[in-house]
């Protein structure tokens, strides 16, 4: 997938115009948050959840090496197969190399972010081998021919009625906007799939190394059948994802549902440990387990590594005004939201993602909402300052910043601009109370009138105790 971060302001200028993109991005808005709302509320020790949730994950990333190596040990004695990816090219090339060797022709694939990050699917489509998507979200954008636009809803940006269209022209049928038999034709669809496939692509939500198992967390039961009934198994996941023991993924996976969806716990949460053994009624012959880095390495010494805790649940996007207005798609890569705006600068470079980092109004809800308390708008201040560092914004931009700077470290002389540039809008806008135009503020006006300023400033009334 193409990194088009740079023209993230285009992006979005151009969801802004799209009116059924605002119908559907309501439905994040009055769902998701609604019902993270009313789970947190039924949990009094959410909050402590929160404390503990984000120490495992620390303490995972503080000895990542040292639980690598007894995932691997575990996940071997259990009968898997182990294989370290140090970028995306590599972990095509395994993943390839296994399902030529093995001669398959049909590939069913459950959602990963990881396998999006590094294009496996289009790799799989080059090398003449069919693939069909069996998350619902994920097959309804494979008709679309589009890439995600949201973690855990990934065709959240769709309507209905587009949806609707597209089953209409792959299946053949009548359009319908009934929810129901839309799904029950994806189940038509799908079941026979499942069947013929000979190898099955999952994710990981995590990676547990006292087992060396692998939990996958759904809500359509699809991961359990890529992962059970084709004889080749392949998991597609990053080396962060561990956690040390069972008990430790299970009060993660009470942060997971309850903050992504809203449930106390997902419709499916599968752990496996190793292929099919003598005397087991299903499962895969062989279970590979392909473990990327991808720049996790780096971030692991660097000043956002607390991105590294990230359980992909979806909450930051869910209640951030930037994403809920222009949806995923404008973000320009695999990763969207504020999360999308620490990570996709470490893994892509700040140079072509520079503007995602800017992002954002800083409200902070991505922060409060975080199940493992990620300071996401301070690691977006991070990225914003290397990129002033670099130049890489306008020079107009990074004239103002230097411009306040200078004003902010001298108090009186700020105090005596702003008082200035306070009354001096002040008198301008009086008549009319506000301004439909203004210089350098464009950005504002060119949607909503600027209200003139009106009695004392802030400052003053504070230094007078109003």
């Amino acid at each position: 997938m193409e990194v088009t971060s740079l023209r993230f302001r285009e992006n979005a200028r151009r969801a802004l115009r799209d009116p059924q993109l605002a119908r559907a991005l309501r439905m994040v808005r009055e769902g998701f948050q609604q019902r993270r709302a009313q789970a947190v509320a039924n949990l009094p020790e959410f909050e402590e959840l929160r404390r503990i949730g984000a120490g495992i994950r620390d303490h995972v990333l503080e000895r990542l090496d040292l639980y690598l190596e007894a995932f691997e040990r575990r996940a071997r004695e259990a009968g898997a197969q182990i294989h370290y990816a140090l970028d995306g090219a590599e972990a095509r090339r395994i993943v390839l190399d296994l399902l030529r060797s093995r001669g398959v022709s049909l590939v069913t694939k459950s959602k990963s972010m990881v396998a999006e990050e590094i294009e496996l699917a289009e790799a799989i489509e080059a090398e003449g081998i069919r693939r069909v998507e069996t998350d619902l979200g994920e097959y309804i954008i494979q008709l679309a021919h589009e890439p995600p636009s949201h973690l855990i809803g990934p065709a959240v940006h769709m309507t209905v009625e587009r949806i609707a269209r597209l089953f209409a022209e792959a299946h053949g049928t009548e359009p319908t906007t009934d929810a129901q038999e839309l799904v029950a034709q994806a189940r038509r669809v799908l079941r026979q799939k499942y069947l013929d496939a000979e190898a099955g692509i999952t994710g990981a939500n995590f990676l547990v190394a006292e087992t060396g198992s692998v939990i996958t967390v759904t809500n359509e039961g699809n991961a359990e059948l890529t992962q059970g009934l084709p004889p080749l198994h392949i998991v597609v996941t990053s080396i962060e994802k561990l956690v040390p023991t069972m008990e430790d993924a299970f009060t993660l996976l009470r942060l997971l549902a309850r903050s992504g969806t809203g449930q106390e716990f997902a419709t499916y949460t599968t752990v496996l440990t190793g292929p099919r053994r003598e005397g087991d009624l299903d499962g895969p012959e062989e279970m590979h387990i392909v473990l990327v880095d991808n720049g996790r390495s780096r971030m692991l010494g660097s000043p956002v590594r607390p991105m590294l805790r990230c359980i992909r649940c979806s909450a930051c996007m869910n209640h951030c005004p930037v994403y809920l207005a222009v949806g995923g798609h404008a973000y320009g890569w695999t990763y969207v939201g504020p999360m999308g705006s620490v990570l996709t600068p470490a893994l892509a470079g700040i140079e072509q993602t520079w503007p995602l980092p800017e992002a954002s109004t800083f409200c902070g809800r991505c922060e409060e909402v975080c199940p493992v308390r990620i300071p996401l708008p301070g690691l977006m201040r991070v990225w914003r300052e290397e990129a002033f560092r670099r130049g890489l914004p306008p020079a107009t931009q990074r004239a103002g910043i230097r411009l306040w700077a200078f004003l902010a470290k001298r108090p009186r002389l700020y105090r005596l601009a702003f008082g200035l540039a306070v009354r001096t809008l002040g008198l301008l806008g009086r008549r009319r109370g506000r301004f439909s135009r203004l210089p350098l503020a464009s950005g504002w006006t060119s949607v909503r009138d600027l209200p003139a300023p009106q009695g004392r400033t802030f400052l003053e009334q504070l230094g007078r105790g109003r």
